[in-house]
């Protein structure tokens, strides 16, 4: 079953990533209401990601098609070129933020 919007906006993992990105900023100093934007842009990506991810999980990499003209078969599920899409959008953001893993906090008490 696909996760809705509502429910991974409500999930652990979401507000821990969130969270973590947030301390970074403030730790560099850089925790402005541009910079926050770019969080929440880079949250509404981590959910699309995570509902093509569950897409590519539920339906898989090949689906099925029959556009009703008595042609059917199996082409590309259009969710794996768009994970990839998304993950360097995402990528782009981050070094846009300058939080590189390198930069990223070892936190024990935060779970991911």
């Amino acid at each position: 079953m696909l996760e809705t919007v509502k429910s991974l906006k409500e999930s652990k993992k979401f507000k821990s990533i969130k969270k973590d990105l947030v301390k970074q900023l403030e730790l560099m100093g850089a925790n402005t209401p541009t910079f926050l934007s770019q969080v929440d842009t880079y949250m509404s990506m981590w959910i699309t990601q995570e509902l093509l991810i569950a897409d590519i999980e539920d339906r898989g990499t090949y689906i099925e098609y029959d556009n009703g003209g008595g042609q059917s078969g199996t082409r590309k599920n259009d969710s794996v070129a768009d994970q990839i899409k998304v993950n360097g959008q995402m990528q782009k953001v981050l070094d846009a933020l300058g939080i590189r893993s390198s930069t990223l906090i070892n936190d024990d008490d935060d779970e991911l």
